[in-house]
């Protein structure tokens, strides 16, 4: 076993202070445990934001956490030393964990999420069995790779099954500020078009990368013109749709796609979108639940049983992905060499870890936040 002189690290854990204004994180230096046979100790050379982080820092999220948690699920590190029994990894080889620690193959019933049911990554030094471990791109460099475990792995296993000449519809991506009115938490043919109907987040621009390569159209949504703007510019060929002013945006996907709907959805709102997302899917279509950036009232899906019946929708949730399915992405994203860096909307140093969070709680990114140590 290698093991490098690597007794502390440094971290940010929450504070569990949910007023508003009040600091979020808290900066430690703590103690690194001893390695197990089967553990791998890796140097964080990236850590990458998602909404959900933000959303558990300011006690949003509707599942419990640990107290006083590290956040962040998605990060990117060097391997530089391991256990006498590990196998898979060795020191030198660029490594990251998935995010549900216990979905190795997508059969596993349990679950186990970094960042809420244990410890996330926003650390210089992480420690993780070897089995929750992925190899990395080398091609990549270590802010691009860092996306990869969360956003990157959702966008993928939400996106399974599409193929040339579908349509993919991504349900936009709602603001902080609609999402912050939450209860906080107490104690046709091989070369038809196809349609993406999607946000500006993480997952969202993911899946507007993959939706490219795929060669699929795409429609683009979101609540602010002005981000709508930023992302024609980058992408001219996509259509805009800004959800903030087509209340009936469900009406409006019917019509881009001659009144026949979308073959899979890729939904992140929740009970505010959802039964609008059901009701532009076509027939036997797929609707693929990541997330839940809305404010969420079961008023809203009165009309959610009707709806799947009418319309044989196949409703399936998706909690990011299996190991399998972080190593399948990875071995894609390699063979068609693809950079990722056009998905990254600013780095911040890890010291500022907490305007990082702030940022992503504000709504203001166009694609990932990284931190970058």
């Amino acid at each position: 076993m290698s093991n490098p002189a690597v007794t502390h690290r440094r971290a940010f854990r929450r504070t569990d202070n949910y007023t508003p204004g009040t600091p979020k994180l808290k900066f430690v230096q703590e103690a690194m445990p001893a390695l197990a046979p089967t553990d791998v100790l890796i140097k964080v050379h990236a850590v990458a934001l998602n909404y959900r982080d933000a959303n558990i820092a300011n006690g949003g999220n509707p599942w419990p956490v640990v107290p006083n948690g590290i956040l962040c699920n998605d990060a990117a590190g060097e391997v530089i030393a391991v256990g006498d029994k590990v196998k898979t990894l060795a020191i030198g080889d660029r490594a990251g964990p998935i995010t549900d620690t216990e979905n190795i193959s997508g059969r596993e019933v349990k679950r186990s999420w970094l960042a809420a049911d244990e410890d996330g990554v926003m650390a210089d030094h992480v420690i993780f069995d070897e089995n929750v471990l992925c190899k990395l791109p080398e091609y990549l460099d270590w802010v691009e790779a860092a996306t990869i475990p969360c956003a990157g792995v959702t966008a993928w296993s939400a996106l399974k099954g599409m193929s040339i000449g579908q349509t993919v519809l991504i349900q936009g991506m709602l603001t902080t500020r609609q999402a912050s009115q939450w209860p906080r938490r107490q104690e046709n043919g091989p070369f038809a078009y196809s349609y993406m109907y999607i946000g500006t987040g993480g997952v969202s621009v993911f899946a507007l990368k993959l939706a490219q390569a795929a060669g699929l159209r795409i429609i683009l949504t979101s609540s602010s013109d002005t981000k709508l703007l930023q992302m024609k510019e980058k992408y001219p060929a996509i259509l805009t749709i800004n959800y903030s002013k087509t209340p009936d945006w469900d009406q409006e996907v019917m019509k881009l796609t001659g009144g026949e709907g979308v073959d899979i959805v890729v939904e992140n709102g929740g009970t505010g979108s959802l039964v609008k997302s059901l009701r532009c899917t076509r027939r036997g279509g797929i609707v693929s639940q990541v997330g839940y950036l809305s404010k969420q009232n079961p008023e809203d899906l009165r009309e959610l049983v009707p709806t799947i019946i009418d319309r044989r929708i196949n409703l399936r949730g998706i909690n990011a992905g299996s190991k399998f399915d972080m190593e399948d992405f990875c071995a894609a994203l390699s063979a068609a060499q693809s950079r990722l860096h056009d998905l990254v909307d600013k780095v911040f140093p890890f010291e500022q870890a907490e305007e990082a969070v702030e940022y992503v709680w504000q709504g203001k990114q166009i694609g990932k936040i990284v931190l970058q140590l």
